[in-house]
C-alpha cells in the first residue's frame, strides 16, 4: 500500500488547507473548503485532481467553498450528519464510527462535539495521521461556540488516547497565541517551554506550526491536560473535576 501525500497550504487570514493524495488510486481528499481558489491551485501545482471533499464542521471557513470546488471538480461532498441542515451541497452524510476510503487507506470517522455540536474528525489510525479541524489546535482547542466544556473534554481525551506518534493537521495558524496563553496558566511546565522557545522560532521564519503530534500536545497543551495534578493546581483547583479545571483554562483562555 503507498503511502498518503499531503499537500498544506495557507487559505484565508489564517486557516490552512489540506489535500490528501492516494498516488495507487489517484484519488485525492479535500479537507474543508475555506477557499476554493487555493484548492485548486494547489491541487494543479501538485497534479492532482479532487476526488471527494470532507467537512469537518457548518463553520463557513471551513465548508463555504464546497459549491464552488464540487463545481470546478465534480468531486463527492462528505459532511457530518449532525450538520445536515447547515452544509450546502453534500452528497453523503457520516457520524461517529463511520468509515471513509481514499483509495486503499480508511479514515475513521470521530465525533468531537464541542466547537461546535456536528464537529467530526478524520482519522487515518494505519497511517498514524488526522485531520482535526477546529476541535484540538497545536497548544490550544476550538473555542465552545455550541458545546458544554465537558462534550469537548469528552472529545480531546478521544484523541489524546491515540498513539503519541499521531500527526495531526488542525486548521489554523494559531500555534503563538496558544503559546502565549499557555504559559500564563502552565509556566512550571519544561516540555511547554521548548515547545514555546520552538513556535517563536517557527514564526519568526514564517514556516508553519502545523503540524503537530499527540505526543508532544499531550505534554505541553493545557487543554489535554485538566487531569494533570500540577495543572490544576497551578490554577488554583487542585483536586477540581478535570472538567472544571477544563471549564476554567477555556474561560481565561476566551478572556485573554
Amino acid at each position: 500500500m503507498s503511502e498518503l501525500e499531503i499537500r498544506q497550504f495557507p487559505c484565508l487570514s489564517d486557516n490552512y488547507g489540506f489535500l490528501v493524495h492516494d498516488p495507487a488510486s489517484g484519488e485525492t481528499a479535500a479537507i474543508d473548503t475555506p477557499d476554493a481558489d487555493a484548492y485548486l491551485a494547489a491541487a494543479a501545482d501538485a497534479g492532482w485532481f479532487i476526488t471527494q471533499i470532507w467537512n469537518t464542521h457548518h463553520h463557513f471557513d471551513h465548508a463555504g467553498g464546497n459549491a464552488a470546488l464540487k463545481a470546478a471538480t465534480g468531486a463527492r461532498v462528505i459532511a457530518p450528519e449532525y450538520d445536515r441542515q447547515r452544509i450546502d451541497a453534500a452528497d453523503q452524510w457520516v457520524t461517529d464510527g463511520d468509515r471513509l476510503q481514499l483509495g486503499t487507506h480508511t479514515a475513521d470517522i470521530v465525533y468531537t462535539p464541542g466547537h461546535t455540536m456536528g464537529h467530526v474528525v478524520y482519522h487515518f489510525a494505519k497511517d498514524r495521521l488526522a485531520f482535526v479541524g477546529d476541535t484540538l489546535f497545536a497548544l490550544g482547542c476550538g473555542r465552545l461556540f455550541e458545546g458544554s466544556p465537558s462534550d469537548m473534554w469528552t472529545s480531546l481525551s478521544k484523541l489524546r488516547a491515540w498513539p503519541d506518534n499521531t500527526v495531526i493537521y488542525c486548521a489554523h495558524e494559531y500555534t503563538e497565541a496558544n503559546a502565549a496563553f499557555a504559559l500564563s496558566v502552565d509556566s512550571g511546565n519544561p516540555d511547554l517551554k521548548a515547545y514555546a522557545s520552538d513556535v517563536a522560532e517557527r514564526r519568526s521564519r514564517g514556516r508553519p506550526t502545523v503540524p503537530t503530534t499527540i505526543g508532544k500536545e499531550k505534554a505541553a497543551n493545557p487543554f489535554l491536560r485538566p487531569d494533570d495534578p500540577a495543572l490544576a493546581a497551578a490554577v488554583g483547583m487542585a483536586g477540581a473535576d478535570p472538567v472544571e479545571v477544563f471549564a476554567e483554562v477555556r474561560r481565561r483562555k476566551d478572556q485573554f
